[in-house]
């Protein structure tokens, strides 16, 4: 089968692996699509801790597909299914999984990247990943595309639960790339009274326009922190969502939330400097600050139920589709950050 190889970080090629041959308790998929996410990008330059140095992996853990093989012991699952998977698989022991947070268990396996991922012809979904819950049916009229960005959409959902996103709230969402138009969307079928998108490129503004947002502000042009308090009569907004990897961007949430104002940080920082956090702000104003990683398999499950049972429009986020030969394009693609989601769509695969 081909796929796509991660060896070293600055180097994914091309080239042929063996199909996966599945065991008695596992499924092989044939992957249908596959989505660019900014930890592949992050893997495919600085490689990551559990992706031991000379060992080679196929990224990729936003995706959806279709059973061909279901071992002998595979329950609930059938050739023909079209399937879709969250990527973090627990241990099933520890005290995260306990609590149902597998996103957090120390000892977790994940797909693209302690497992082979998406980004090839096959997928093989081993029966840990059955047995814990994290493979779940695709809906007949989602598009096998929609289906791929789910993923992200469900740690944006993990988030907004995180600070409790309601019909009460004022919600500042910074950044409208992908993830601050799928917070966009969740905001919104939550009822927020007033949803504010505050981004660099007007393109991604437009987006998020689109996909509901009551109020934009291209920060190019405009204060931030001006426009805020005007849309606030001053008062600041009940929910800040910081969804850019800038230390300044998050130092920047307490000066917009208002009293009892909650902030997620959504956007990691890597390796870079630590923000300064105004504590007087959380102290006197008694705010709340959190901060969420990924996704648990309930999360995952539901944001597939809210996209089946709603009239949510998703396709304005998928923006370039690739064919799996022009993986570099797509990656670059993503990075350069002028459209939105890139999406491996495959062909029909020969075994």
């Amino acid at each position: 089968m081909r796929a796509a190889i991660f060896r070293r970080p600055g180097v994914i090629e091309l080239g042929d692996l063996p199909v996966p041959v599945p065991g008695p308790g596992d499924l092989l998929v044939k992957v249908r699509a596959a989505s660019v996410c900014g930890t592949d990008l992050r893997i495919s330059k600085h490689g990551h801790f559990r992706i031991p140095e000379g060992t080679s992996r196929v990224l990729g853990h936003e995706l959806t597909g279709e059973v061909v093989e279901a071992g002998a012991e595979v329950q609930g699952f059938a050739v023909g299914d079209r399937i879709s998977v969250a990527p973090n698989v627990g241990c099933g022991r520890c005290a995260m999984c306990a609590k149902g947070l597998n996103q957090l268990c120390p000892d977790y396996e994940a797909f693209g990247i302690t497992m082979n991922g998406g980004f090839a012809e096959y997928l093989l979904v081993p029966a840990i990943a059955l047995e814990r819950g994290n493979v779940f049916p695709v809906p007949d009229f989602l598009s096998d595309e929609v289906a791929a960005i789910l993923e992200p959409m469900s740690c944006c959902l993990h988030g907004q639960r995180a600070i409790g996103v309601s019909a009460a709230d004022s919600v500042l969402i910074i950044g409208a790339g992908p993830i601050g138009c799928f917070h966009t969307v969740l905001a919104k079928r939550a009822g927020a009274r007033q949803v504010i998108v505050a981004n660099t490129r007007q393109p991604r503004l437009d987006i998020a326009g689109r996909l509901g947002a009551d109020e934009l502000i291209n920060v190019s042009e405009q204060d931030l922190h001006e426009e805020v308090m005007r849309l606030t009569d001053g008062q600041g907004v009940d929910v800040v969502i910081t969804c850019v990897s800038k230390p300044e961007v998050i130092a920047s949430a307490t000066g917009l939330a208002g009293r009892l104002g909650r902030i997620n940080v959504f956007s990691g920082l890597g390796d870079q400097a630590r923000p300064q956090i105004d504590v007087n702000s959380l102290h006197y104003r008694e705010q709340i600050l959190t901060g969420t990683t990924g996704s648990s398999v309930t999360d995952y499950g539901d944001v597939i139920d809210i996209v089946a049972t709603s009239d949510i429009d998703l396709s304005p986020i998928i923006t370039s589709r690739f064919a799996l030969e022009d993986i570099a394009a797509a990656m670059e693609n993503s990075r350069s950050g002028q459209g939105m989601k890139s999406v491996i769509v495959f062909e029909e695969a020969t075994r």
